[in-house]
């Protein structure tokens, strides 16, 4: 095989560049093809599972990209890597016991590593992490878009196993300037497009490598592109409110479900979040676009529907209808009606 450089997934977060035949001389790295293959279970033999994860992560460290690691206190270290190189883009897969990743901002500056990956969950387990303020918890067949440019944190069970699309930050960010906006957010195994990605990885990881360039081209943009209608970043609604249909969709989903239950004495970010499958964060996030928060949208609504039952129903008590709102203290609910509209509830009968 000829000398080149191969980039290189690792832990679903981060790409190397190294040599091949070096790395295959020094720490027995395998290549396939146009796959290379790197396994702890090639590592000396007699050393102990200790120094083996040391080891492992020393490499890691010097070759891939920094990240803070954690393993299983359960199962016996064990991490192994696959990779295929689709012109600048690479497609991998990594299984082991790796339970604990973090790369905070000393990391990011050690290495200088941009790229994004979308992770996918490959294994009946979730891999739940935090990026750029948004929290996501992906099950089996789920994926998230990240970058290796901002903090992150990610944690599996003991045993795990995820397959990874890098794509290097200019190529994604020309295709979709907006593409930061889908960083962290859960997409669903159900997504048509994400299962089309799926089987054209497949194909292009067991299949012959590609040689003509014109072909390598091709499968590049036929990934970045289906990578766009995975994360709503392409697409038809995405269009019509520049791109930036699948967060306005969301926040739709929000509103509606808040103008549903703001009269619910136990209505919060958390439940609306859990409904939607969203994290909490992000519908902080989403609102704090909107310029009113969560607790100042749920009250305004509160006050309105008190002053219109107030101004109809004449036959119930101001307390009545304060609980009705969604109030549970009638002296809160006088206090916040009067700073609101200038008057007591009893006056606006």
């Amino acid at each position: 095989m000829p000398e080149r450089l191969l980039s290189l997934v690792m832990l679903g977060m981060g790409s190397i560049a190294l040599n091949t035949l070096e790395l295959a001389n020094i720490y027995r790295v395998t290549p396939l093809s146009q796959k290379t293959v790197f396994s702890s279970a090639q590592l000396p033999s007699h050393l102990s599972e200790r120094d083996r994860f040391s080891l492992w992560q020393d490499i890691h460290f010097a070759e891939i990209w920094s990240v803070e690691y954690g393993i299983s206190e359960n199962l016996p270290f064990q991490a192994s890597i696959e990779a295929t190189a689709v012109g600048p883009l690479v497609l991998g897969q990594m299984s082991g016991t790796i339970k604990h990743a973090t790369r905070k901002a000393s990391n990011i500056a050690d290495d200088d590593n941009d790229g994004y990956l979308l992770l996918i969950n490959k294994a009946d387990t979730v891999l739940s992490g935090a990026q750029v303020g948004r929290e996501y918890g992906i099950g089996q067949g789920e994926a998230v878009l990240v970058t290796a440019s901002e903090a992150l944190k990610m944690t599996g069970s003991d045993s795990n196993v995820w397959a990874n699309i890098v794509v290097p930050r200019a190529i994604l960010t020309q295709a979709f300037p907006q593409i930061d906006d889908r960083l962290a957010l859960k997409i669903g195994a159900e997504n048509e497009a994400l299962d089309l990605l799926k089987r054209y990885c497949q194909l292009l990881e067991t299949g012959r490598p590609l040689a003509s360039p014109d072909l390598i081209t091709h499968a590049t943009e036929t990934i970045v592109d289906l990578i766009g209608l995975v994360t709503g970043a392409k697409g038809q609604a995405a269009e019509l409110a520049g791109l930036r249909g699948l967060r306005a969709a969301r926040l739709q989903a929000v509103l509606a479900k808040i103008a549903d239950n703001f009269a619910s004495p136990g209505i919060s970010a958390q439940e609306v979040a859990k409904e939607l499958g969203l994290s909490p964060r992000y519908v902080h996030d989403l609102l704090q676009e909107t310029g009113t928060s969560f607790t100042e949208r749920v009250l305004e609504l509160r006050l309105q529907s008190a002053r219109r039952m107030l101004s109809q129903r004449h036959e119930m008590r101001v307390s009545e209808i304060a609980l009705i709102s969604g109030f549970s203290d009638v002296s809160y609910f006088n206090r916040c009606f009067r700073r609101r509209f200038g008057y007591t509830p009893t006056s606006a009968r």
